[in-house]
């Protein structure tokens, strides 16, 4: 009876490829946001809080997204490592920076809000897909899912799925129901991608 074969361990990343990891998946997702935002329509996690309070109060999203971080590196540092965490600060202050930016470099005039939702949607559950595979996140939500994803092998999609869609229905206090209907679907299409594509011992990297 012949022995099992061993699967070898993964070979970690280099710092050069987590680098261009980051850049691709911030690049992804501020395209995502872009289209979003565009469309007037919201998203999940601390992103969909941002764009809340960025409706309302009119400051930059991208101040909004970096401040609304800050709590989470604690729970990052202690429990997913410093690698993580100063990937993860430097995922979420290359995003604020770009989507402070991007009006100077991208402007979408007209967008239909379906497609905004879904290819936004798209585009972002890429990137975060991309950091994701890199030990990296966009904070908020992301750090806890994959913590949950690590501790108890939940799926870090569908735990930011449950959670993304929470905080879009409690948006419906200060947005109109129709962009919270387009918005959710937006939310589904991100975390489709994330709890197709990111299962537990599918894809190991350090």
């Amino acid at each position: 009876m012949s022995s099992p074969v061993s699967t070898p361990a993964p070979a970690p990343h280099s710092r050069s490829e987590d680098l261009v990891a980051i850049v691709t998946g911030v690049a992804m997702v501020s395209v995502g946001v872009s289209m979003v935002a565009s469309a007037g329509l919201l998203t999940g996690g601390i992103t969909g809080l941002a764009f809340v309070l960025h409706y309302a109060t009119g400051i930059g999203f991208g101040k909004l997204f970096f401040v609304l971080n800050l709590p989470f590196y604690w729970l990052a540092l202690r429990k997913l490592g410093l690698g993580f965490t100063l990937k993860t600060f430097a995922g979420v202050a290359l995003l604020a920076l770009i989507t402070e930016v991007q009006p100077l470099l991208m402007q979408i005039a007209d967008i239909q809000p379906l497609y905004a939702a879904l290819v936004g949607g798209l585009c972002m559950g890429m990137g975060f897909l991309v950091l994701f595979r890199h030990h990296c996140s966009l904070g908020g939500i992301g750090i806890l899912a994959l913590y949950l994803q690590g501790r108890f092998g939940w799926r870090a999609g569908a735990v930011q799925m449950v959670a993304d869609l929470c905080i879009v229905a409690a948006a419906l206090a200060t947005v109109e129901p129709m962009r919270v209907l387009w918005s959710i679907v937006g939310a589904l299409a991100l975390n489709q991608v994330l709890a197709i594509n990111h299962r537990p011992g599918r894809y190991m990297a350090a």
